[in-house]
């Protein structure tokens, strides 16, 4: 026979908070008492108390800002990524694009499979719902390919004009890197969905690399797949 779990002190916290959350006792925009007040309050240390908090961050119910406390998270409006889009697009959304050179390195250099140190032109997409940022994306295309890949906060996603024949993507669920963090303005505790993509030519030449972050509970990834002709006349 199994025994019951029984809760822990920061399981029994959390669920407080959540369900005065999502009963509307707390609002979206309020202020949650202190870390000490919320001590006393659950006759527990602060430590335990810091443990029940950063679960529901982790959640995305509340975001901590640094030197104010802890606020109770405004929901955002879940955003869908298409397969081999390169970042979410919807006409509500607007895109910020910075583009500079850089050199082959890495993790980067190991998508694209070039030599290291090779040119490529990188693009720094930024998607904005208002003010609020809802995805990044770094995409890396060979110096000697970028002419051909005008891109442009105006004509995307349709400014590129590669040979792309095959696209690749990877997508894994993880904790921000600190660069992600500041440029999704979100806790560093608050997963994202990340979605690495490669893109193909004719001739098998990887054109195109991108790296996308979005706050995974916020966001949604889309793919279709269509039958090849083998798999349809096989039917």
């Amino acid at each position: 026979m199994v025994s019951p779990t029984v809760p822990t002190l920061r399981d029994t916290i959390a669920e407080d908070l959540r369900a005065q959350i999502t009963t509307g006792r707390l609002k979206p925009g309020d202020r949650l008492p202190s870390e000490p007040k919320l001590a006393t309050h659950y006759k527990v240390s602060t430590p335990t108390v810091r443990q029940a908090l950063a679960l529901l961050q982790t959640e995305g119910l509340i975001e901590k800002t640094h030197g104010k406390g802890n606020f109770v998270r405004t929901p955002l409006r879940r955003i869908t990524y298409t397969g081999g889009a390169g970042i979410p697009f919807a006409p509500d959304l607007q895109t910020t694009v910075r583009t500079t050179t850089v050199r082959a390195r890495g993790h980067i250099r190991t998508l694209l499979k070039v030599p290291s140190n090779t040119p490529l032109t990188e693009f720094h997409c930024t998607t904005y719902e208002g003010e609020t940022p809802r995805s990044v994306a770094r995409i890396y295309i060979p110096r000697d390919l970028a002419r051909t890949a005008q891109l442009a906060s105006s004509s995307w996603p349709g400014g590129r004009d590669t040979d792309r024949t095959e696209t690749q993507e990877t997508v894994t669920a993880r904790l921000p890197t600190p660069e992600e963090a500041t440029a999704l303005r979100i806790s560093p505790t608050r997963t994202v969905l990340t979605i690495a993509r490669i893109a193909l030519n004719s001739t098998g030449r990887v054109v195109e690399a991108a790296l996308l972050a979005l706050p995974s509970d916020a966001a949604d990834a889309v793919f279709t797949t269509h039958p090849t002709l083998k798999e349809k006349t096989d039917r």
